[in-house]
């Protein structure tokens, strides 16, 4: 047992993975940005135990989003799968990079990476969704048939998209594992801005793609965190249970509020992170490392 949790400590960890699967859902981010810091803070439990119950929540919190999502057609998932192939080649090479590079400047290199994620993606908030301009018909996007539409509920009709400048997005996706690799965070924080500023996507469409896209990332890391058994049932149970039910709601949240306010929560939390990514570098470890 990696943590001992009480029989009364397990109905707090149904609520946070509620309150922190809500909002990743909504958000299309892993989780465990949010329920990590809150596990070591205020629940005490040991940064190894809620790390691990951080991957069991980021895949239960994808699979009770999926199927929302799919069914309302917000996931592109031909998208999801080009672009899920550079991000684990960047994983793979941040393995293999681990421990060579200064975690300090890792820290400052991903605050920087996140101020300007939140940068370009406000100067997109006034754009309007969907345009019609033309694409070249040789593009990789047309090729690869990655243009697409979704119902926007706050709308009130579909929206069509074109998929942009799919090279830059590739390369963009190497990195975010590259980096998420390197610093045992989710992927899902840099995913998004990669979809919405490189690809041009809808930041609706952005979310639910990477909140599918995290999930197989998740499972592969629980694989190897349940042989070494460091997921503890105890924690596990309720925290996958609490994230299914969150995710539920995250999923309802994110088709009924407007893209526009969505975008806005978002740059809000890129921004927060960017402050401890650099509290981080200063060597001021406020919540420990996320998954």
């Amino acid at each position: 047992m990696v943590g001992a949790v009480h029989a009364g400590s397990v109905a707090w960890l149904l609520v946070v993975s509620i309150g922190t699967s809500a909002l990743g859902g909504a958000l299309g981010m892993a989780s465990g940005i949010f329920i990590v810091p809150v596990l070591t803070l205020f629940g005490r439990l040991e940064i190894h135990a809620a790390v691990a119950a951080s991957i069991v929540s980021v895949i239960a919190c994808s699979c009770g989003s999926a199927a929302p999502f799919l069914r309302s057609g917000l996931t592109n998932i031909r998208v999801a799968i080009v672009l899920e192939v550079t991000t684990t080649l960047g994983a793979l090479t941040g393995v293999l990079l681990a421990g060579i590079l200064s975690v300090s400047f890792l820290y400052f290199l991903f605050a920087a990476v996140l101020l300007v994620s939140a940068s370009q993606m406000m100067a997109r908030r006034h754009e309007v969704l969907g345009e019609t301009e033309e694409t070249n018909l040789r593009d990789w996007a047309t090729l690869l048939r990655l243009h697409s539409s979704y119902p926007d509920h706050a709308l009130g009709r579909d929206v069509f998209y074109r998929v942009r400048r799919v090279p830059l997005g590739l390369a963009l996706m190497y990195g975010a594992g590259l980096i998420s690799a390197l610093l045992g965070i989710g992927s899902g924080v840099l995913k998004i801005p990669a979809m919405d500023t490189a690809l041009r996507l809808p930041i609706k469409v952005s979310s639910a793609t990477s909140n599918f896209m995290i999930g197989a990332t998740a499972a592969a890391s629980g694989v190897a965190y349940f042989a070494r058994g460091d997921i503890d049932p105890v924690i596990a149970g309720p925290v996958a249970l609490g994230s299914v039910l969150g995710a539920v709601l995250g999923a309802r949240l994110l088709m009924a509020v407007s893209g526009d306010k969505l975008r806005l929560l978002f740059v809000v939390v890129l921004v927060a992170l960017a402050a401890q990514m650099l509290l981080s570098a200063l060597g001021i470890h406020l919540t420990g490392h996320t998954a």
